[in-house]
């Protein structure tokens, strides 16, 4: 299920092309202030100001670097959470197609595998259990309307998961 966001990698992308411009901006500051320093264009009285200026502008770089720097860890970390809980909701969902497959089909409750789908999938499908009547159909299968409940109902708390994690890992930062 999309959550209509970009992928996570996009943003740890941009999170570091942003890295790369603060650590190119702090670069050429130092070099500018070097190439000043050498040519001797400083008034004596300012020499002590741009050295502040240059210090405090650095140490702010610095601490922009490390801070984006830990985000982009932190947002690693929850995508890969991420990646394993899009795993287990595929999962289910899959679990549940084949269930509600088998049940059109109208398969043998007492073939091996039909009791291994059952009991797999009763401890997701037993809150939805008889919610709404299946109808029948003409070949004696049975559309499973539960099925359709609890597959709806574990889509939205997959894409609310989902958007949880990327509030989490979104950072407004200003530079």
């Amino acid at each position: 299920m999309s959550t209509g966001y970009p992928p996570l990698s996009t943003e740890e992308e941009r999170r570091a092309n942003q890295h790369g411009a603060i650590k190119a901006e702090v670069v050429d500051d130092v070099s500018r202030e070097v190439a000043d320093r050498a040519a001797g264009t400083q008034v004596a009285g300012e020499a002590e100001k741009i050295d502040h200026a240059a210090g405090a502008l650095r140490q702010h770089a610095l601490d922009e670097v490390v801070g984006t720097e830990r985000a982009a860890q932190r947002s690693r970390g929850i995508a890969r959470l991420s990646q394993f809980l899009d795993y287990g909701f595929f999962l289910i969902y899959a679990l549940f197609a084949i269930r509600f497959f088998l049940g059109l089909a109208n398969a043998r409750p007492t073939s091996g595998f039909v009791k291994f789908i059952v009991a797999v999938t009763d401890p997701l499908f037993a809150p939805f259990r008889n919610i709404v009547e299946s109808p029948k159909l003409d070949g004696g299968g049975h559309i499973l309307m539960p099925i359709v409940i609890a597959l709806l109902a574990y889509g939205v708390l997959h894409f609310a998961i989902n958007r949880l994690l990327r509030v989490v890992i979104e950072r407004k930062t200003a530079i």
